[in-house]
């Protein structure tokens, strides 16, 4: 499916980082320092300004675990467990198997990083298929709540907040490190952001693991089933494509990975809760921004783009 026209936007919203071509909110994000790498896909940081009482209604579909910091703002999340509200908090969101609505009154902050699989179970941290399409505030999880809310200084820059989170995942890395990260559950990432249309019995052939053993790691460390997460990153691509956060170069290729049109509109529609057209029509700046800082890693990933280049979207 191409995207024939610019996607809608909500003039209200105002990213104080910037947008795309289109118009679309995006945040600061960037990739994490060496050391880093094994633990970190991407730390981002989302500064928006809303009139007052205006409530932004939109939703999240993140295919990693991920920390997040709401620094302003008053959210509301529907998860699997029900409707939780906040408003600041630190929390560790699972994955996502489908949209997550997620509601905000207000300008808002956040700041976060995106953890790579298997980095949660690596930290001891609670099984991700129990908290996919959920979230636990870092109190819950007995997790230093406060000084995560007061890492980031309201004068700094977004480079600055950044690498105060960096500096702040070395120390939870100390703490709480039991192991590595599988490098099974890393190529298999890898995967996923190169060709989610290979077969399972085909990445274990090439992971030389057997696809049993493969199963069990991806459900242990992403939450579902090697099939559904490359299903998930199919839809995922498509939809950066038609909110123009992707490479447009790879539009072609992203249309070939569906049978035909009903079969994209199907798979699009179980994911997002409603058809690509829709999805093109109505404002979507909270999905937008995840989705643009899940491209540039992606882009990175796969060396289409420098690390920290310009994007296919500026």
């Amino acid at each position: 499916m191409s995207r024939s026209s610019k996607p809608a936007i909500d003039s209200a919203v105002v990213s104080a980082n910037g947008a795309t071509r289109d118009g679309q909110p995006i945040s600061f994000s960037r990739a994490p320092a060496p050391d880093l790498e094994r633990w970190v896909g991407r730390f981002y940081v989302t500064v928006v300004d809303m009139p007052a009482g205006h409530r932004l209604d939109c939703g999240l579909l993140s295919d990693f675990a991920s920390i997040r910091v709401q620094l302003r703002g008053k959210w509301q999340a529907t998860t699997a467990e029900g409707v939780k509200t906040s408003e600041q908090a630190a929390m560790l969101f699972g994955p996502h198997s489908r949209r997550m609505p997620i509601s905000v009154t207000g300008s808002f902050a956040s700041v976060g990083v995106f953890l790579r699989p298997g980095a949660c179970h690596a930290l001891n941290g609670p099984e991700i298929s129990g908290l996919t399409d959920n979230l636990a505030t870092f109190t819950q999880l007995h997790m230093p709540e406060s000084r995560w809310l007061t890492l980031c200084d309201p004068d700094a820059t977004p480079e600055e907040w950044t690498l105060a989170m960096e500096n702040e995942m070395r120390s939870l890395i100390a703490d709480r490190a039991v192991r590595e990260p599988d490098q099974i559950s890393a190529r298999f990432e890898a995967a996923t952001f190169s060709d989610p249309t290979v077969s399972v019995a085909q990445l274990a052939n090439d992971l030389g693991v057997e696809q049993r053993r493969l199963e069990r790691i991806v459900k242990r460390d992403f939450g579902m089933t090697p099939k559904q997460v490359l299903r998930r990153a199919r839809a995922l691509d498509m939809a950066s494509h038609l909110r123009g956060v992707a490479d447009q170069d790879e539009a072609d290729a992203l249309a070939l990975r569906y049978y035909d049109q009903s079969h994209l509109i199907r798979e699009f529609t179980a994911m997002f809760g409603m058809s690509p057209r829709q999805f093109v029509e109505r404002p979507q700046p909270l999905i937008t921004i995840g989705l643009e800082t899940r491209q540039s890693r992606r882009l990175e990933a796969i060396q289409r783009i420098a690390p920290g280049g310009i994007k296919p979207w500026e």
